[in-house]
């Protein structure tokens, strides 16, 4: 340390270069060589700075009419070091700090250079507001410049500052918002993300106006990137309702095909929520509807709330001052209805929603009735299988259950924000429906519902409580689902209880029961791995039609030898009780276009909770977007799902998506994980849905 601070005092700048990057490197590795710098150096290097900083012209050292710009930095970023966390030095160096900031020429690098390292000085060095502003200012100059380099450095420098003035940062707005205008790529992006940490409650209005109307005019590579930040701030800080559906409109009219599913699944909520403002957002929304239906998800929206608000679209009910009178006839809301389902660009999603909505308005409008049967009927024979199974379900509903249509096509109940909020951040257990109306790419989590009007699909079979018996309404689900619900007729011969209307659901889960085989003490119960008389035995061809892995089950010569469907072939590896037990990976599901492995650890001390990082490579020559993964467990086991690491799923395994869950068996060590899975994407403009189910967990998960 001696020896280093006397070449401090060198006037060769050769010597006195190194000496201060040798201190500098000795207080990065060393508290009492920082302390002693501190104590015994900072007032000579103040007057070193301040010497060169006045110096005459010197032709040895000059660069661009600056001398040693080099010194210069380093000197800057000695002095850094000294005065973070210490207000003493940092009051040392304030002065010297603010005639390099203004004195130094910016028209060349080496100024510029100076003058960034001059700003990174003041920004880490202990609070002095005024400095603080000056620095902030020299920032904004940066980005008047003509260099890219210099406005994209600027810009990574104010992100920094604004965590420390935002107010002062706030004044150069309207030159951030320029950028977000630049040719360049890069400075569009950094300054787009510049802008949104700009935004509070005070000025949100004024800035999504201005980036709106930059989404009219902007390259379409970068609509994705300023849409979703638009939403997002719409979402934070809007003031009303009616101004949060306004923008979002604004957006989903300009680049409606760049915005996520979870977007205008938030729009849904909000407008299902605004009870007052029902009217308004129809009518707002078919207008839009009639002038442009490129946009895909602005006409998922506006089915939607033609499917539920049309009487209040053709009543003009909630009419605001602020809007113009318009005249819609209940034909010509069914005729949307009937474009939307027509239209070759849109999805399938898209249609299916439309042929919803016109089912709804067959019950609202009831003199186009027939109508709207009429264009359902032509849907039983779309090659599309989703479209023509909907069709014929609501065809077999139109045609034989009037008495309960109406109840049918009631209007949604108020969706709860709070419990979508929760849904899109993954922080609510997962019930995921087997059977959904709309085929809409729902976030991991879904909250399961009070109560189910025969049986939860995913209780399985209950842990405490016999199944509910079946409602009254069980000959509807009939038709609908196409299973038989009342009591089975046993075959001769063979005796077999009833099949009730939580058997059906197990059925559709292919997991039911089974006649028992000879030995009782082989009998597997698919929720559990100890053998029980009394539990129902597993399906065996159930088990293994979805699941590749699953168990080949056959004829077992004796109940030692019967294969553990829960756990597979493979051989556990022994315990390492110092981290938590370690377990093998298992590749839960392949199939020819996809591989799902999972990775299993464990907390030690906490038996109960297993954390799985599921891992998804794609085995075919095509991208898959929109990847969604679902998944169900029995009523004993709790699901936590995180969202994934992405939802574009790179082609022939050169890439992969990963998903943490966390699962919770409340009767750990008495039954083992089961899980029922289904996984959804898009390729080659094709939606595609896997399922299966994995019974080989390990057994002491």
């Amino acid at each position: 340390m001696h020896p280093a601070s006397s070449l401090l005092k060198e006037k060769h700048h050769g010597v006195l270069i190194t000496g201060v990057q040798l201190c500098t490197d000795l207080c990065k590795v060393s508290s009492e060589a920082l302390e002693y710098f501190r104590e015994n150096c900072i007032e000579g290097l103040v007057k070193t700075l301040r010497d060169i900083a006045n110096s005459p012209y010197s032709p040895e050292y000059d660069i661009a009419g600056i001398t040693d710009p080099f010194l210069h930095i380093r000197l800057l970023k000695l002095l850094r070091i000294l005065g973070q966390g210490d207000a003493g030095a940092s009051d040392c160096m304030t002065d010297i700090l603010a005639q390099v900031a203004s004195r130094t020429e910016s028209n060349k690098n080496a100024g510029n250079a100076i003058l960034y390292e001059c700003v990174e000085t003041i920004m880490s060095i202990e609070d002095n507001g005024g400095l603080r502003v000056l620095a902030i200012n020299i920032l904004g100059r940066f980005l008047s410049n003509r260099d890219n380099n210099i406005r994209y450095v600027g810009l990574n420098m104010l992100m920094k500052a604004i965590m420390v003035d935002a107010k002062a940062v706030q004044r150069h707005r309207a030159t951030i918002l320029e950028c977000v205008k630049d040719s360049d790529a890069s400075i569009q992006k950094r300054a787009l993300e510049l802008v949104y940490l700009l935004v509070n409650e005070s000025n949100v209005k004024p800035l999504t106006k201005e980036l709106i109307e930059y989404l009219e005019v902007s390259n379409q590579e970068f609509k994705g990137d300023i849409t979703a930040k638009i939403c997002s701030l719409v979402e934070k800080f809007s003031p009303a309702k009616i101004w949060y559906i306004d923008q979002m409109l604004k957006v989903l009219s300009e680049a409606g095909n760049f915005v996520k599913d979870e977007v205008w699944h938030a729009l849904i909520i909000v407008i299902s929520n605004a009870s007052d403002l029902h009217g308004y957002t129809v009518r707002a929304l078919y207008r839009v509807f009639q002038a442009s239906t490129e946009q895909e998800s602005l006409v998922r929206v506006a089915v939607w709330c033609v499917g539920e608000y049309g009487d209040m679209l053709v009543n003009n009910v909630g009419m605001l001052d602020i809007e113009e009178p318009i005249t819609v006839t209940e034909s010509d809301a069914v005729d949307a209805m009937e474009v939307a389902i027509k239209c070759q660009r849109l999805g399938l999603t898209t249609k299916a929603m439309a042929l919803i909505a016109l089912f709804k308005l067959s019950s609202r409008f009831p003199s186009c009735s027939e109508r709207i049967k009429d264009i359902i009927v032509q849907n039983k024979r779309s090659l599309v299988l989703e479209l023509q199974q909907r069709s014929i379900e609501f065809s077999c509903i139109l045609q034989k259950h009037h008495n309960i249509r109406s109840a049918l096509v009631e209007r949604m109940p108020i969706l709860d924000e709070a419990t979508f909020t929760g849904r899109k951040a993954g922080s609510l257990p997962t019930a995921v429906s087997a059977s959904s109306i709309i085929p809409c790419n729902l976030p991991n989590g879904i909250a399961k519902p009070a109560a189910a009007p025969i049986g939860d699909l995913l209780d399985l079979s209950s842990d405490d409580a016999p199944p509910a018996p079946v409602s009254s309404g069980g000959d509807f689900l009939q038709d609908l689902l196409g299973v038989d619900l009342s009591p089975a007729s046993a075959p001769s011969g063979t005796s077999q209880s009833p099949k009730t209307g939580t058997d059906v659901l197990l059925d559709l889960l292919s997991i039911g029961t089974l006649p028992p085989v000879q030995s009782s003490s082989s009998a597997i119960d698919i929720l559990s791995s100890s053998h029980d008389n009394k539990a129902p035995v597993a399906n065996l061809n159930g088990l293994a039609s979805h699941s590749s892995l699953s168990a080949n089950a056959t004829s077992p010569a004796s109940s030692a030898g019967m294969m553990d469907l829960l756990n597979g072939t493979g051989a556990i590896t022994q315990k390492h009780e110092e981290n938590g037990p370690a377990y093998p990976s298992l590749v839960a599901y392949e199939s020819s276009t996809l591989r799902m492995t999972f990775n299993f650890s464990k907390q030690p001390g906490n038996p109960q909770t297993t954390f799985i990082q599921a891992t998804f490579t794609n085995l075919s020559p095509n991208v898959y977007n929109g990847f969604l993964f679902q998944a169900a467990v029995p009523k004993f086991l709790q699901l936590h799902l995180d969202p994934a690491s992405s939802n574009t799923l790179p082609a022939s395994g050169n890439g992969s998506i990963t998903q943490c869950l966390k699962v919770t068996n409340t009767q750990h060590g008495k039954k083992s994980l089961v899980m029922r899975i289904r996984i959804a994407y898009k390729t080659n403009d094709k939606d595609v849905l896997e399922e299966g189910q994995i019974n080989n967990f390990p057994r002491d998960l």
